[in-house]
């Protein structure tokens, strides 16, 4: 009888070798060496690796996220730079066009001419020229 529970004790535990090894999750141990075959190949890619070096992803994702961030911050200032330059450059053509036109109305040959034009101030022009009043030093 136990001849005959043998084979079949045998198969079973084949049987159940086969469905567990099926069963299980767990992938093979990769070989020591890496060929350009298992690479492409895609064998580094194994959940066995990722999990070892799951710290090492999650921070060359955090420097990604980081560099990205630093980028768009750096670009929106010199966006802001470039809009202050513009700013700043009407700025100086406004205040060169007040001063030029500040100067104009001041020469003394425009001046002169309003007072001759307007005939109820009291400001004229001097007929004489000034003197030069010399003040000894003690």
């Amino acid at each position: 009888m136990k001849e005959d529970e043998m084979p079949e004790q045998a198969a079973d535990e084949t049987l159940k070798q086969v469905i567990a090894k099926q069963a299980t999750e767990d992938e093979a141990p990769l070989s020591k060496t890496f060929t350009l075959r298992k690479i492409l190949g895609g064998d580094i890619l194994s959940a066995q690796v990722i999990r070892r070096q799951i710290w090492l992803v999650l921070l060359v994702v955090a420097f990604i996220i980081a560099y990205i961030s630093n980028r768009y911050n750096i670009q929106k200032d010199l966006i802001e730079i470039d809009h202050l330059q513009d700013e700043l450059q009407d700025a100086k053509y406004k205040a060169l066009s007040s001063s030029s036109q500040i100067t104009e109305k001041s020469r003394e040959s425009r001046v002169l001419e309003l007072l001759k034009n307007n005939k109820d101030s009291v400001i004229h022009i001097a007929d004489q020229p000034p003197y030069i009043i010399n003040v000894p030093e003690e």
